[in-house]
């Protein structure tokens, strides 16, 4: 894949640059700029380079109409701020006030088009409806720039079908997550862990019993933790279970041991009478879950655990937090495990934060993104990798030039 660096001169020329702006809001204030942070070097690059940048991404899941709670505008004013420099916004996406502002971009300026899920098209599962948005967003420009890699493993308008009407190349940002990825995948530095957590086993399934042949320890936490926990038939009380995937995690925990892949699950958990910060709740052992209570965090002889299987580790991919992490009662095993990592981090080890829920809890609990060895900005792009499965986004880019 193309790199911006192989683009040659960009002096006044429209550069389309795809980027994943998709942040959390409270009412119109951002609650956090990781993802516009991530954004900004490849947007400052090309502006730096005289280049004219026009800057396409998405917020939220409006159903390809205009919704005012999904505007970009926010976005616009904290983009601004974060490169110290005018940004221009348009409040449409392919539209008139879209082509005007483009076409009177000089050297060096930058431009944030609209909500591009505003459009229909943008999403559509039809291949023409999605051609024909990609080609009035690259008829805005003469080369693409893809740095949205959150939305890599989504065939979409701006993500695969742009790509193929205009020359392109990879931003510094999915350079970087690429980069990564492939260290944890191509003969990484062992021990290998990864730490999985979250609500739903059925979402990592896939991911699971592709790294059941590549990881040498797997730690799993979470909601995601009690269907485990079934599995070797434990009581779990109301916690949250899929228990149509008790046989598959079962089949899992025979292969691990088999291939001599170590399952780490919580010995204690904290359970309480309901999922609220201010219910009852205790710590209880991990097999002797009360029947009335829930599982909402992992505890502390746990956390403990989970440090030590760490400690020797050169090599750790975390997705999921440990638990419900948004209530103060429930935040103590996710952090524990930042700490963990923190700690491996600063003796040379590879930690990376894979995105969503995971990013957003390391820094609601205070830690900083140098704390680690990389956080990714997409989740759900870096689950689908580790799984095997082909990201559209990236496949485009591989195919050469328009």
């Amino acid at each position: 894949m193309k790199t911006t660096s192989d683009l040659g001169d960009l002096r006044g020329k429209r550069v389309l640059v795809r980027s994943d702006l998709n942040v959390p809001l409270d009412g119109s204030t951002i609650t956090d700029d990781g993802r516009i942070r991530a954004s900004a070097p490849t947007i400052k690059g090309l502006a730096d380079a005289g280049a004219r940048v026009i800057v396409c991404a998405h917020l939220g899941r409006p159903k390809g109409a205009p919704e005012s709670k999904y505007s970009l505008a926010p976005v616009a004013k904290r983009l601004a701020e974060v490169l110290s420099t005018e940004v221009v916004f348009a409040d449409d996406t392919v539209g008139d006030d879209a082509k005007a502002k483009a076409a009177a971009l000089e050297d060096g300026q930058v431009l944030l088009l609209e909500n591009l899920r505003f459009n229909a098209g943008e999403t559509a599962k039809s291949d023409e409806e999605r051609a024909g948005f990609a080609g009035e967003l690259a008829s805005l420009a003469d080369v693409f720039v893809s740095d949205g890699f959150g939305v890599v493993h989504r065939k979409q308008a701006s993500v695969y079908d742009v790509a193929r009407l205009l020359p392109h190349a990879t931003g510094d940002l999915v350079s970087t997550e690429v980069d990564v990825l492939r260290r944890l995948t191509k003969d990484p530095e062992r021990p290998y862990a990864v730490v999985l957590g979250g609500a739903k086993v059925s979402d990592k399934l896939g991911v699971i019993g592709n790294l059941l042949g590549t990881a040498d320890r797997l730690l799993i936490g979470g909601g995601m933790v009690f269907t485990f926990l079934a599995a070797q038939g434990h009581e779990v009380g109301k916690s949250l279970l899929e228990a149509d995937q008790i046989d598959t995690v079962k089949g899992y925990l025979d292969r691990a041991e088999k291939e001599g892949v170590e399952i780490v699950l919580p010995v204690d958990v904290v359970a309480a009478d309901a999922f609220s910060a201010d219910a009852a709740h205790e710590v209880v052992a991990a097999d002797a879950i009360p029947a009335d209570r829930m599982g909402l965090d992992i505890g502390p002889e746990s956390s403990a655990l989970f440090a030590d299987k760490l400690a020797d580790c050169r090599t750790v991919f975390w997705n999921g937090p440990m638990g419900a992490f948004e209530m103060e009662p429930y935040a103590a095993g996710t952090k524990a495990l930042a700490e963990a990592l923190v700690d491996i981090t600063s003796r040379g080890a590879l930690t990376v934060v894979g995105g969503g829920d995971s990013a957003a809890a390391v820094r609601q609990l205070g830690f900083a993104d140098s704390d680690f060895g990389h956080i990714s900005t997409g989740g759900g792009a870096s689950l689908e990798y580790l799984e095997g499965k082909e990201l559209p986004g990236l496949t485009v880019l591989e195919e050469g030039d328009a």
